[in-house]
């Protein structure tokens, strides 16, 4: 994070690919307010929160040798605080392992409907959870890594640190006349009110859709 920034968001995770391919399904976005935007971006960090308070604690109460109760409170979450719902996951290794499941069914003659029926109700949960992602992310560009990823949280903190930026070059920028740069930004990063020298938004992914967009060639990448 600290060395390329968050460009491991925009360019090596899976599940973003996943979710710019769903966004060619409808062309026209919800718009979401300013001000609602600003706070939505908060949510990532209480799941993250949530997600290192069940670590530790748990973590802490196995070490003190008291941790039956809250294994069993917790269930699978105790293991899995946020796998055990993450969409990603859900896509990339539930779902595969389901369907193999069904093709061993399926080749040694067992009743395909009972495997479905004795399904756990958190599959069904995973499922949910990965439709209502994927249907947001074609209304919202990237919806799941702005609003709701924990990882993304992780690394919007590093990216503040990071080596990666971006720089705006004045004499190119037309400010007052264009903001295409800031439309172009899935992340809804404020291009134009960052410093012009060198930015690293938390929120940006270094996508370069902003180098693309930007007709005078202002924005370059910086290094460090």
């Amino acid at each position: 994070g600290v060395l390329i920034g968050k460009s491991l968001c925009g360019w090596v995770c899976p599940f973003g690919f996943v979710q710019d391919l769903v966004g060619f399904i409808k062309r026209k976005k919800m718009e979401i307010s300013p001000q609602s935007h600003k706070s939505f971006v908060y949510v990532k960090y209480g799941v993250l929160g949530l997600a290192l308070f069940i670590s530790v604690t748990f973590s802490a109460a196995k070490f003190a040798g008291v941790h039956q109760g809250y294994e069993n409170a917790l269930g699978i979450f105790v293991k899995f605080p946020f796998t055990a719902v993450s969409p990603a996951e859900t896509l990339f290794a539930v779902l595969p392992k389901m369907i193999q499941s069904v093709s061993v069914s399926l080749s040694s003659g067992t009743d395909v409907w009972s495997y479905f029926a004795n399904l756990s109700p958190i599959f069904w949960v995973q499922l949910f959870i990965l439709a209502g992602v994927l249907v947001f992310a074609a209304y919202v560009p990237r919806g799941w890594c702005k609003y709701f990823c924990p990882i993304g949280a992780i690394m919007a903190i590093l990216n503040r640190f990071s080596f990666l930026g971006l720089r705006r070059d004045l004499v190119k920028c037309a400010k007052g006349e264009c903001r295409l740069c800031v439309e172009a930004c899935p992340m809804r990063v404020q291009i134009l009110d960052l410093p012009w020298e060198k930015f690293s938004d938390p929120e940006c992914i270094y996508c370069l859709k902003c180098v693309d967009a930007c007709p005078n060639g202002a924005i370059k990448i910086k290094y460090p």
